[in-house]
């Protein structure tokens, strides 16, 4: 017989916490350092082999997979917490236990890929133990989960519209009080709220959450104020007011939501990364092969820099979450960099402008929320300078190879991509390459970060062309021995 109905770890309860029920530890525990003891069975823990002995304890699993689908399978119903040791809600409570679930193992990872650690991704050790003590923000984490299970059901958004009422009362009580306001709970639900309703189609509602998670940012005094305490709700924020649904005006306009703070590290915008402070000349960044290239000063300088950075990246890699901070610190900065509409705008800068950040976005892959929007706008935008510039691509044939493999890549599927493809088949044939290692030696000559997945990203495009390429001139070798007509 239970000797408690207590679901909590020991020091949890003691100290009458919350506690998020991670085994073998929770992240309290961890924090602290300190033994971490279930008097019962946590709701993440894996059910007990079916044949097991009696008396025989479980054994945790390793965890499910990202896609959700074995761990929603495999959870057991009749797993609840007894006291209900989370905010309440006005949904059923297996339907609340099956949606913390697919939160924990599915969202958290979806939301945050960079970093797939259970003990480490910040949306199971930083995001979730604050909502359990925040009842807005847990409702809103229960609305990703709930959305996610109905958009694939494709019967509604019932029980999401339950979440969504009772998330935006609860966030209505909140920013009533300037001190509740400026919480980091409060901005995390704000801007996921922003999130969810641009899923469902609202943008304009969506808009409202945007703006007002921008009102709350300066209230905390700028957005590397924000950074200063919660690097996650900086991030996030960050992220998608720049690079959110409404984004396309911004791309319009030119004139990205937050300033950046200068290559030192002045200033209350968002925050230089430390590798963006080192010395660009302490590596080889000649930009010699662009000498005819007509570049502005501010794209040449990111340019620079982003290749130092990718240079000293070959000793020394770059962490997920570095750079993740450098690539939104780029992009915002490269957004700031755009030309007013009265200038005289050169097609080569632009083009490199826009290339660069569109290879950012490609390497930096989909965070917190789908940046598809502003990215297929930079790619109508980088398709119509590319235009411009072709006329003159022979005067640096490394910089076209590299724009134009910036683009196929994002452009593919759409119809964009066949005229990319053309001209890169031209393209080899102005520079002789033969094979991928002859690309990618014109690549890393403009700007290449050396991963594991880049070669997966660009290299099958490449391998088409070339595989054409090849065959004709085989063909053309051919048809030379083939006896001539007299």
């Amino acid at each position: 017989m239970r000797q408690t109905l207590r679901r909590s770890c020991a020091a949890c309860a003691k100290s009458k916490h919350s506690c998020d029920l991670r085994t073998p530890r929770c992240s309290r525990c961890i924090k602290r350092k300190v033994l971490c003891a279930y008097a019962n069975e946590p709701l993440t823990a894996a059910p007990a082999a079916s044949g097991s002995a009696p008396g025989g304890s479980a054994t945790p699993s390793p965890g499910p997979p990202l896609d959700g689908s074995s761990a929603l399978n495999n959870y057991r119903f009749g797993s609840l917490d007894p006291f209900d040791s989370y905010p309440q809600t006005r949904l059923p409570r297996q339907q609340v236990q099956r949606l913390i679930h697919s939160f924990l193992h599915k969202i958290a990872f979806e939301y945050y890929p960079l970093d797939l650690n259970a003990t480490s991704n910040p949306f199971l050790v930083s995001w979730w133990p604050l909502a359990l003590g925040d009842p807005a923000l847990f409702h809103v984490s229960l609305q990703t989960a709930c959305l996610d299970e109905e958009l694939l059901a494709q019967k509604g958004f019932q029980s999401s519209e339950i979440l969504m009422a009772d998330s935006v009362a609860l966030l209505r009580r909140k920013v009533q009080d300037d001190s509740m306001a400026i919480q980091d709970g409060t901005m995390n639900s704000v801007i996921t709220l922003a999130a969810i309703e641009f899923g469902k189609g609202n943008i304009q509602v969506s808009e409202m959450h945007v703006d007002g998670v921008k009102r709350l940012v300066n209230l905390r005094g700028g957005i590397n104020s924000v950074r200063q305490t919660s690097p996650l709700t900086a991030r996030m924020v960050s992220w998608y007011v720049e690079y959110g649904p409404r984004r396309v005006s911004m791309i319009v306009t030119g004139l990205p939501q937050f300033e950046t703070q200068n290559d030192v590290g002045i200033g209350d915008g968002v925050p230089t990364p430390s590798e963006w402070q080192i010395d660009p000349t302490v590596l080889d960044s000649n930009l010699s092969h662009l000498v005819d290239v007509e570049i502005d000063k501010e794209v040449e300088n990111v340019l620079i820099r982003l290749r130092s950075i990718f240079r000293r990246a070959q000793q020394v890699s770059l962490q997920p979450t570095r750079l993740h901070d450098l690539s939104c610190f780029v992009i915002h900065r490269l957004m700031l960099s755009a030309p007013e509409a009265a200038e005289p705008r050169s097609a080569s800068s632009e083009s490199i402008r826009l290339a660069t950040i569109l290879y950012i976005f490609i390497i930096q892959g989909p965070t917190y929320y789908s940046h598809a929007v502003i990215f297929n706008t930079i790619v109508s935008r980088f398709m119509e300078s590319l235009g411009e510039l072709v006329p003159y691509a022979h005067s640096s044939n490394s910089l076209f190879v590299w724009l134009l493999t910036v683009g196929m890549v994002a452009s593919q599927g759409t119809q964009h991509y066949p005229w990319l493809a053309g001209l890169a088949r031209d393209a080899v044939a102005l520079t002789h390459v033969k094979s991928w290692n002859g690309v990618l030696a014109l690549l890393k000559v403009v700007l290449w970060l050396e991963r594991p997945q880049s070669e997966h990203i660009f290299r099958p495009h490449w391998e088409v062309i070339l595989s054409v390429e090849n065959m004709e001139h085989c063909e053309i070798g051919r048809a030379s021995h083939l006896p001539q007509p007299l």
